[in-house]
């Protein structure tokens, strides 16, 4: 399995249940390349839901080659630095954006 969708199996535990009280929302994620995929979180009543797929209407659309999905896990990309260089696409609520680390304790 690889280390993006061992992530997407796991992160219903990686998840900061203090930091998701109050969100309802859904990330969609779109992993390109080797070992890609696309998967979506929805948030909703304290808890998170992970599918395999596209989410209907997600609430912000994530985009990312699955080597530097891996390093941003890894802490070895700085989230705000690979958006500012291009590695990572943003579609939708920013702010959902900025929550991503501490909601999913990336890094």
């Amino acid at each position: 399995m690889s280390d993006v969708a061992a992530f997407f199996d796991n992160v219903s535990g990686k998840v900061n249940k203090d930091k998701i009280q109050g969100m309802d929302c859904v990330y969609q994620f779109d992993i390109t390349g080797d070992d890609g995929g696309q998967w979506n979180i929805a948030i909703a009543n304290g808890e998170a839901a992970v599918s395999s797929g596209t989410a209907e209407s997600p609430s912000i659309t994530i985009t990312m080659e699955a080597s530097n999905f891996v390093n941003l896990l890894q802490g070895k990309l700085n989230g705000q630095m690979a958006f500012m260089t291009g590695k990572l696409k943003i579609k939708g609520d920013m702010a959902l954006a900025l929550k991503l680390q501490s909601v999913f304790s990336l890094g």
